[in-house]
């Protein structure tokens, strides 16, 4: 629709427009870059080829500045040396050229119809944009009865000038913004900031991002925050309920799950990552982990009676099979109408619908096959660090053992340890531990049983 308004809009003859496709930042543009320095003529030079560079990107259209296009300008540089020495002072020019364009007040007459009229005089219209005219004001010697033609000490030259001059901290700036067609605001966004930075500014001069890409990029930081305490405060709570912290470490793996379904919703609806739909982002850690809580929850309860691990696994997943679906079928009939953007302002908050659907559809069907395995592979190795750490405690010290199993873990963490056991893999070595004896025997990976006496009859 924006397109094909431009097209019909590029007819117009005289006439400045500007297309806008989202009015929820204001009338402004997405795009926008803020170029600041100390000259205001320099500054339009540098914006001007950035212009023309910014023209070629891909979706990069409506390309133009915060304010009005450059006007003509008469510029007089006076030679001041000269003048001084001429005994011409800057005030003795100035009021020459205000006299020349704003006119000076000669008397009034009498109009028609009885009113008093002022009457100034100055250079005709055609005249004030010649610059031959201008060169030849006479200007007058302070103190004698001698005119000296302006051309003698200035040089004038027509040129281009800001219409207005902006501030922002306290340095002059021109902002450059464009609208995306084809194209994220953010990707035409971070293809312009890389033509900005690749220009060579003089002392004094830069750039910065500004409008909405800046508000986004503070937006976006914030609740990158919020995303990150927002893991790490439900983590300590699940440590507190489970009473373990290896139990929860399933429930965090997760919540990567489900951006595997936001990424799938968003490219099948054309969607972009923008400020609501990391607010999804942000409600799916709830969401997601609430399977998972379901499942484990249920499975632990059934190990503490006595059950096999992979058995209670088995049987939780069957248990709170339906309750999960339930509620998953329930979020997603609620989040339909917003995903399908009806009703006021649907289009604003539809990305969030969108991401909240995608990520519990996938998060719902791994959560199911993935988390049990997460949940029996971790505390198979718990069971097998608690072995190690009470041989090496043994062996060493208390401490000597925590250390040496700590350190075992995060080199499982980093994969250290998976490429120590294949090094010695493939040299031909044993793949046994680094600090066992080759005598001692493997223990068992599950909980030690005494063997049973049989009686025979």
């Amino acid at each position: 629709m924006s397109s094909d308004l431009r097209t019909r809009l590029a007819r117009l003859v005289g006439a400045e427009y500007v297309v806008l496709d989202d009015l929820n930042n204001g009338a402004q543009k997405p795009v926008q870059i803020r170029f600041y320095g100390s000259d205001s003529r320099r500054l339009l030079a540098l914006t001007s080829d950035f212009m023309d560079k910014l023209r070629r990107v891909p979706g990069a259209v409506d390309v133009g500045l915060s304010q009005q296009d450059p006007q003509q300008e008469l510029r007089v540089d006076l030679d001041r040396g000269l003048a001084n020495a001429m005994g011409i002072s800057i005030n003795d020019a100035a009021q020459t050229l205000r006299v020349a364009f704003a006119g000076v007040e000669a008397g009034d007459w009498i109009d028609p119809t009885g009113e008093a009229r002022d009457v100034a005089v100055r250079l005709a219209p055609e005249d004030r944009v010649d610059t031959a005219n201008i060169e030849r004001l006479p200007i007058s010697v302070t103190g004698t009865d001698r005119m000296v033609p302006l051309e003698q000490i200035a040089a004038v030259t027509m040129g281009k000038a800001p219409s207005t001059i902006q501030h922002a901290n306290s340095k002059r700036m021109v902002v450059v913004a464009a609208n995306a067609q084809g194209r994220s605001s953010g990707e035409v966004t971070a293809d312009a900031m890389k033509i900005a930075r690749s220009i060579s500014f003089p002392p004094g001069f830069g750039i910065e991002l500004a409008g909405s890409a800046q508000d986004q990029q503070e937006v976006f930081s914030n609740l990158g925050i919020a995303l990150v305490s927002g893991v790490a405060l439900m983590y300590l709570v699940l440590v507190i309920q489970f009473g373990s912290f290896t139990a929860p470490v399933p429930v965090m793996i997760s919540l990567p799950l489900s951006l595997i379904g936001v990424v799938i919703a968003l490219v099948l609806t054309h969607g972009t990552l923008n400020l609501m739909s990391i607010i999804g982002v942000i409600m799916l850690i709830g969401l997601v982990a609430k399977n998972a809580i379901l499942l484990l929850d249920a499975a632990r309860a059934e190990e503490r009676e006595g059950m096999d691990r992979e058995e209670a696994l088995m049987h939780a997943g069957r248990k709170r099979l339906r309750p999960i679906l339930m509620t998953t079928f329930a979020l997603i009939a609620g989040m339909l109408p917003v995903a399908i953007g009806v009703g006021e302002g649907g289009e604003f908050y539809r990305p969030m619908a969108v991401t909240i659907i995608g990520g519990t559809i996938t998060s719902t069907m791994l959560t199911l096959l993935v988390i049990p395995c997460f949940y029996d592979s971790i505390e198979m190795m718990r069971e097998r660090m608690v072995l190690k750490f009470i041989r090496r405690s043994e062996r060493f010290t208390a401490f000597g053992g925590f250390v040496l199993t700590l350190l075992e873990f995060f080199a499982f963490l980093t994969t250290l340890r998976f490429l120590w056991r294949l090094g010695r893999r493939v040299v031909g070595l044993p793949t046994g531990g680094l600090w066992r004896k080759e005598s001692e025997p493997v223990p068992a990976s599950g909980p030690v049983h005494a063997p049973q006496p049989v009686l025979n009859p």
